[in-house]
């Protein structure tokens, strides 16, 4: 494929895929649609853009951009991209394979016209996936990180997001995921811009706003399985966190309901 072309293909009224290098056709950015960029490059990543404007032209590169509109994105996954809007994340290899073959021709234009098509959809709910499950990792290019090390960072994210009702302490999950406790602290700031402890809290108070929404269980217990031996220390965490007090947060949800 030529570097000044594009292949467009009409996957369905809501959405486009785009095979090509360069600035995104603004025929192509409809209002209301979301840009899900890959740079397949020595170091794939993904970028996500809640709006419809072009994104900058890059040298060098090859591109897929799956144009989605937004209201398309809430209706099918409930998810949208504003959440995670001008945000970069390293391309796993799995997803980089799809991409990469979307990206080759077929046999014939037809062929490739249909492959494109149904490995489109296929890439869309497995990006989705992957940004709801925070499987992917966020993208440093020329940081202090390698790649292996960002990967480790990733593995101690998710241990705090499965695992956040257990004593997990520095140590701990730097063991497990196989980092020295200075570089986990050091890179988790670098990454995620907290501490480990803090996001323990965050995951933790996260939780314990679900369970205020979904259980009829007293806030002191869920307080104590969030880590606080009492309410008053349980209410303050929750009201810096939310801006509310979890009895007046379940109040609310109540009369909501």
């Amino acid at each position: 494929m030529a570097s000044s072309q594009f292949a467009i293909v009409d996957v369905s009224p809501e959405m486009t895929t785009i095979v090509g290098c360069g600035v995104v056709p603004a025929g192509a950015l409809p209002e209301g649609a979301a840009q899900l960029r890959l740079h397949l490059a020595t170091a794939p990543r993904l970028s996500v853009r809640a709006t419809h404007g072009p994104l900058p032209a890059e040298e060098g590169g090859r591109f897929l951009t799956l144009v989605v509109q937004r209201s398309a994105l809430a209706r099918l996954f409930d998810w949208s991209p504003r959440a995670c809007d001008d945000a970069d994340f390293h391309l796993p290899h799995d997803l980089a394979t799809i991409a990469e073959r979307i990206w080759q021709e077929g046999r014939s234009p037809e062929v490739t016209h249909t492959y494109r098509l149904a490995k489109s959809i296929e890439l869309l709910c497995e990006l989705v996936e992957a940004i709801q499950r925070g499987m992917l990792m966020p993208f440093h290019d020329g940081g202090s990180l390698s790649l292996g090390d960002s990967r480790r960072l990733l593995a101690a994210k998710q241990l705090i997001d499965e695992e956040w009702a257990q004593k997990l302490t520095l140590g701990e999950i730097a063991r497990r995921c196989g980092l020295n406790r200075t570089k986990l602290a050091r890179g988790f700031r670098e990454v995620y811009h907290c501490s480990i402890s803090q996001a323990l809290v965050d995951r933790r108070l996260d939780e314990a706003r679900l369970q205020l929404m979904s259980t009829d269980l007293p806030i002191g217990v869920i307080g104590y399985r969030s880590g606080y031996l009492n309410n008053a220390a349980f209410t303050r965490a929750f009201g810096r966190r939310f801006g509310i007090a979890p009895s007046d947060f379940r109040n609310a949800c109540a009369a909501a309901a």
